[in-house]
Order: C-alpha cells, then sequence, then structure tokens
C-alpha cells in the first residue's frame, strides 16, 4: 500500500513543473477574463433586449457596446499571446471572449434596430427618406 503511493507520489514529481508554471493570473489571462465577462454580459443584455421588443433602446445600446469591447479585447489577447492554447496566455479565454462577444454585438444591434423600427412607426416617420 505504502510503495503504491510512493510509486504514484514519484511519477507526479517530474508535474512539477506544470504547476509551477500556471501559479497566478497572467496579464492575457485577466484581459481574457475581462473580455469574456463583458462579451457573456453583452450576449445576456443583448438577449433580452431582443426578446423584448419594448424593452428601449438602452439594454440594445449596452448589448451592443459591451459585445464590441468583449470582442475587441478577445482578439486583442489571442492576436499578442506568445504560444498557442494551453499555454496559459489566456488563449483560449480570448477566443471564447471574441465569440460571445460577436453573438452580444450582433443581439444588440438587432435589438437596436428593431426599437428604431419600432420608434418610426409611432411616429410615422421612414429614416433615410428625403
Amino acid at each position: 500500500m505504502i510503495s503504491d503511493f510512493l510509486a504514484v507520489t514519484a511519477s507526479f514529481e517530474g508535474l512539477g513543473h506544470l504547476a509551477a508554471q500556471s501559479r497566478g493570473m497572467g496579464a492575457g489571462r485577466a484581459v481574457s477574463l475581462v473580455a469574456g465577462l463583458s462579451g457573456l454580459v453583452g450576449a445576456v443584455v443583448g438577449g433580452l433586449a431582443a426578446a423584448r421588443p419594448g424593452s428601449g433602446r438602452g439594454r440594445a445600446v449596452v448589448a451592443l457596446v459591451a459585445g464590441v469591447v468583449g470582442g475587441f479585447l478577445g482578439v486583442v489577447v489571442v492576436v499578442t499571446a506568445e504560444g498557442g492554447p494551453g499555454t496559459g496566455n489566456g488563449v483560449g479565454g480570448g477566443v471564447v471572449a471574441a465569440v460571445v462577444g460577436l453573438v452580444g454585438a450582433v443581439l444588440g444591434g438587432l435589438a437596436l434596430a428593431r426599437s428604431r423600427r419600432a420608434a418610426d412607426r409611432s411616429t410615422g416617420t421612414r429614416r433615410g427618406s428625403a
């Protein structure tokens, strides 16, 4: 029993360098976390704004801005990171943030367009007509 435990711990001693590399949160991980949260806020608020047509322009603008910021920061993390996914530089989080931010921006844009159409119908005007 003890010899089995010693054999297992000896096999894990060679993996100590992996634990040492991933301690703490580097700049890439921190920025990808912020980007992911911003993109998530954009996607959630955009989903709520798109699901409720009468919710006004405020939610749509928040979703659009948060989605664009999250997507932009995610792309910046991916472009500036040294190494690929699994290196601890936030590449995976940056990719997820870019995708979720894009979803938030699209939902916010759709909700904003819907709110503009609703406002035009209520006032009887058309945008772009002379």
